[in-house]
């Protein structure tokens, strides 16, 4: 089987497809197609794989060919040493994987002059066969057939005691060079080790965020990557040591994997006279060639895994911000809360240009609440505004009090509505050389304004211009790889935007740039040749735009849209090259194209199959047929907004058993994370969120869901709310005592000193527990805060 065949194969088995459709879509990303356009234009190619599974393909794909790549170098570099035999080629032509590879290479591989190496330099290769292979030999008696003095580079055995280190070195090398060995041994550490945190000796006050792992141990191939991650952080900052080992190692005489070594080997300690020098041979080989090399090797395995998962998290809570709902094409004027300098007001029109701004002081110091007022009634009044945008950060609900008296004064003349906006990542995009160049003349506090205006009005169009981490819905992302984050998020952005569409006429160079087959640089061209000449009228008018050929064209067309153009095709998601057959369709029903397009029920009365031909296959047609049902209709949800209820604007204000509405921020693997409007987050925990059990708490919520939920427990003096999506539950007395706690904190009684618990932890934590550290090292970088609810039934 050659190496492309190979990689067929393999990514069909991996992905449960045929043959087939592996081939065609390898045969069109080789082609330069970009994922969008594969998965929703070339259906028929691939057997309508989706973008996930085309993603993952792609993926797969750089790995696979790296691996061949690097399978080929090895054949030959053995090969040139003369150690290339067919049992050795066999293996590394079956090997599935870059670390099994590695493996059967190490042996060969060319390294530093090693002591083993300089042992057989000596002649004593010989020496450790025969103790190896014959332990009734005495070890003192043989090597006294190897003293020599120096020649050359080769040192001098002067005694029996050197002949035996360096036979006992060439044996260790071996031994750790085993692939076979080495192999079982990583193996049985990752599904059998566990990994052992313990607080570095005077690091207790400054490592306290990590008293959780002063002294844990967990099965290591079951560690969760937040805690995971969080141990991993403790250890980079000077608290921590993490170390992996092997059940009872401790109370056995021998460790478990010396006795594996000694075994795959072939060393027994039968009393014979080689067998105590063998057995120290294992003993070193195990301590000093493999335990660390394998130590390191899967802790990073862990990292790795533990990153990938935070990545999908993130990846996940990012694709449901992208695709929140908007609020659409309505003037809105955002305020950005402060206090002493001001709150900063901007106004945006109803395609998000910006046309007014302000800076008004309704609070503490200056309390100009009035003539607060009345600045916004004149900018409404002025603009004919439709929607208040306000910003969740410092003085957000007394500002949203503002907005709702504004709301209350304009009705009846004005029908004005209310939405408080996350302001996460705003500061990082009015910072930016982006809006310096989109917004030159406005200061950069207005700017922030102005993106939270857009934000409300589009999500999806405004967040393309923030760096995805900087928008604050993952955990740990300044802890993982930032090119694997940054491949993953730019990814979930493609998608996305794609999946809606842009507006070829309105979108900024930003959109465009993340439309399939567009890079900034052709992004820029077209805005520039919009500004110079005006809207475009046509899709077609993109072939006039510098740099921008057929094939991308090809790539993006289907994905841009020109809701008021001649053609109304160019509205739609129907690609230009399907035009064709967008118009025979029109013609064999006996109708005009436009008076078609909308008629649900003389589209629905169409057969698929009838228009199908050699080009364009039934799932090409079915789609259009959609698309002239719904022309460019929009996948992302009917916008609404939570309700936050009135007098509860912090933690404070907070009582046990409260039914709030909040808005979901983040989803972790342990919970969800909802804004109430308290400035801090609460954590509704993976248990709390349904009456069922949930695996998955995507499966129950997602970022942007409106939710109803209970405060279960309050704690006031470490800023943790927990919540409950469960109704009926009840708070606990352990809550109420907390929630007491922490109102004479706020009263100003000191709390109790609290103090690590320096116990020994066990390693399957109560529920509680697990909630607990949960909810302290995974709370998202980005979130509002971090918050607290024990886990209580459905254990």
């Amino acid at each position: 089987m050659d190496v492309n065949q190979r990689i067929l194969t393999c990514l069909a088995d991996e992905l449960s497809v045929r043959p087939q459709q592996v081939s065609a879509t390898v045969a069109l990303l080789d082609e330069g197609a970009t994922v969008p356009f594969i998965a929703r234009y070339r259906k028929e190619v691939t057997g309508a794989l989706d973008d996930i599974q085309l993603r993952q393909l792609d993926e797969r794909l750089r790995y696979l060919r790296e691996l061949e790549e690097r399978r080929a170098t090895v054949l030959v570099a053995i090969d040139e040493q003369g150690k290339l035999s067919p049992e050795l080629a066999s293996k590394i032509d079956a090997a599935d994987t870059k670390q099994r590879l590695e493996d059967l290479y190490r042996p060969f591989k060319k390294k530093r002059r090693t002591k083993a190496q300089i042992a057989r330099e000596a002649g004593l290769e010989p020496l450790a066969d025969a103790l190896l292979a014959d332990p009734t030999r005495n070890p003192e008696t043989e090597a006294a057939h190897y003293l020599r003095p120096a020649e050359g580079e080769a040192p001098a055995i002067e005694d029996a005691k050197a002949a035996l280190d360096g036979a006992k070195q060439i044996l260790m090398e071996r031994f750790a060079e085993d692939p076979e060995l080495v192999g079982q041994l990583r193996q049985r550490l990752w599904q059998e080790g566990e990994l052992s945190s313990r607080l570095l000796e005077g690091k207790a006050q400054e490592g306290a965020k990590f008293s959780d792992y002063f002294e844990h141990d967990e099965k290591l191939a079951k560690v969760p990557s937040h805690r995971a991650l969080a141990m991993f952080r403790g250890r980079n900052e000077g608290a921590l040591s993490l170390a992996i080992r092997l059940p009872g190692e401790d109370e056995a005489d021998v460790h478990p994997a010396q006795v594996a070594i000694a075994k795959h080997v072939g060393v027994r300690d039968e009393g014979r006279p080689a067998d105590k020098w063998l057995t120290e041979v294992v003993r070193w080989t195990w301590r000093v060639k493999l335990y660390t090399a394998l130590e390191t090797e899967l802790l990073g395995q862990l990292r790795e895994h533990a990153e990938l998962t935070a990545i999908e998290v993130f990846a996940a809570n990012l694709k449901d911000l992208l695709l929140a709902a908007p609020a659409g094409q309505k003037v809105t004027l955002a305020i950005d809360p402060g206090l002493r300098t001001g709150c900063k007001v901007a106004v945006v029109d109803a395609t998000g240009q910006f046309v007014d701004q302000t800076t008004i002081y309704p609070h503490a110091p200056q309390k100009r609440w009035d003539e607060s007022l009345a600045e916004l009634a004149r900018l409404v009044k002025k603009h004919n505004v439709s929607l208040i945008a306000v910003g969740n950060g410092t003085a957000s609900r007394e500002t949203d009090k503002l907005a709702a008296e504004l709301v209350k004064a304009m009705a009846p003349d004005f029908r004005l509505s209310k939405v408080m906006v996350s302001e996460a990542g705003a500061s990082v995009y009015s910072a930016s050389e982006y809006a310096s160049r989109e917004l030159p003349d406005l200061d950069v506090t207005v700017r922030g304004a102005v993106s939270i205006a857009r934000r409300l009005q589009d999500p999806l169009g405004e967040l393309v211009k923030i760096e995805p981490k900087s928008i604050g819905v993952g955990q740990y992302q300044h802890d993982v790889s930032q090119v694997q984050l940054s491949k993953s998020l730019e990814a979930v952005i493609e998608d996305c935007v794609n999946a809606v569409g842009v507006d070829l006429n309105t979108a900024s160079s930003a959109l465009l740039s993340r439309v399939a087959g567009l890079s900034s640089t052709l992004a820029d061209n077209i805005v520039a040749q919009r500004n110079a000449k005006g809207a475009f009228a046509s899709r077609q008018e993109l072939l006039d735009v510098s740099r921008l050929g057929p094939k991308t064209f090809e790539q993006c067309a289907g994905f841009l849209r020109i809701p008021q153009a001649k053609n109304p095709l160019d509205a739609s998601a129907v690609h230009p090259e399907a035009y064709p057959l967008a118009e025979r369709i029109a013609k064999q029903s006996g109708r005009e194209l436009r008076s078609l397009i909308g008629d649900s029920a003389a589209l629905k009365a169409l057969t698929p199959a009838e228009f199908a031909d050699e080009r364009f296959g039934l799932p090409t047609v079915t789609d259009i047929l959609k698309e002239l049902d719904k022309p460019g209709r929009d996948p992302r949800p009917e916008f609404k907004a939570a309700a936050f209820r009135e007098g509860v604007e912090t933690l404070n204000d907070l009582k046990l058993g409260m039914v709030l509405e909040g808005t979901v921020t983040n989803v972790t693997h342990f919970g969800a994370f909802v804004d109430i409007g308290v400035h801090q987050d609460g954590l509704v925990h993976i248990s709390a969120l349904s009456d069922r059990f949930v695996e998955d708490p995507r499966s129950v919520v997602k970022a942007g869901d409106i939710v109803t939920v209970k405060v279960m427990s309050v704690d006031i003096a470490r800023k943790r709310v927990g919540m409950s999506m469960r109704l009926d539950d009840q708070p606990d007395a352990d809550s109420a005592a907390g929630q007491a706690r922490g109102d004479e904190a706020k009263n100003g009684a000191k709390p109790d000193d609290v103090k690590p618990n320096r116990g020994k932890r066990k390693s399957a934590k109560p529920a509680q527990g697990r909630a607990q550290e949960s909810a302290q090292e995974s709370a998202p970088v980005g979130a509002l805060g971090a918050a607290l609810l024990k886990a209580r039934q459905n254990k």
